[in-house]
């Protein structure tokens, strides 16, 4: 059987997991799974799958912790799975480069598409890092598309903050878009960056 491409799902909710495991292996992927973060490392190193979704809050290894090991040691794209938007974990999932953030609760419906776009970006040639060179955290995880992060991360907020579907909330950004008559991505880039501005207000 052929396969779309392999993909490694990590999350300590048995629950999700399998959901997440038999709709991706439905959708045309190879899955591998696993409910903790130090499977997980051992799994991308044995089983070098192309991309990885990863839940971020779970009792040992976190996944920043695996997310950061897969940029670093891998060169694994990954995308963050995860019931918490506030400014700290979005600041964070900027940091280590996320190619997206989905807020839980999800259904299948709203995960493969952002898995076909995250393949289909691979597929149209993005570049990839020469042999032996060493990434720079702002650049490793953000040259498999410097666009779909900001408004992908954008999209997370939104549907947080305002108990919206994913199609809801891009909608919601596009409209604004229109009436300023901006990018989409340079409204949800000022999205983003006023949330970091929040959250050093908050810490000092």
């Amino acid at each position: 059987m052929n396969h779309k491409g392999k993909i490694l799902v990590v999350d300590d909710d048995r629950l999700v997991l399998a959901t997440l495991t038999h709709g991706l292996a439905q959708a045309g992927y190879e899955v591998i799974d696993a409910d903790n973060g130090d499977d997980a490392i051992l799994l991308a190193r044995q089983h070098k799958p192309e991309l990885a979704l990863l839940d971020i809050r779970m009792e040992g290894k976190t996944g920043f912790d695996v997310a950061a090991y897969l940029r670093e040691y891998c060169q694994i794209p990954f995308m963050f799975l995860s019931a918490f938007a506030d400014e700290g974990t979005i600041k964070q999932v900027k940091e280590l480069g996320a190619l997206t953030y989905l807020v839980k609760p999800l259904d299948i419906q709203q995960i493969v598409p952002a898995v076909e776009a995250a393949f289909a970006q691979r597929d149209k040639g993005a570049p990839t890092e020469q042999p032996g060179a060493q990434a720079t955290p702002a650049t490793a995880a953000t040259a498999a598309d410097p666009l779909l992060q900001p408004v992908a991360l954008a999209i997370g907020i939104v549907m947080h903050r305002h108990s919206l579907s994913r199609r809801q909330a891009l909608d919601k950004l596009s409209h604004q878009a229109r009436a300023e008559g901006l990018p989409l991505e340079a409204v949800c880039e000022r999205l983003l960056n006023a949330q970091e501005v929040l959250a050093g207000l908050g810490s000092l």
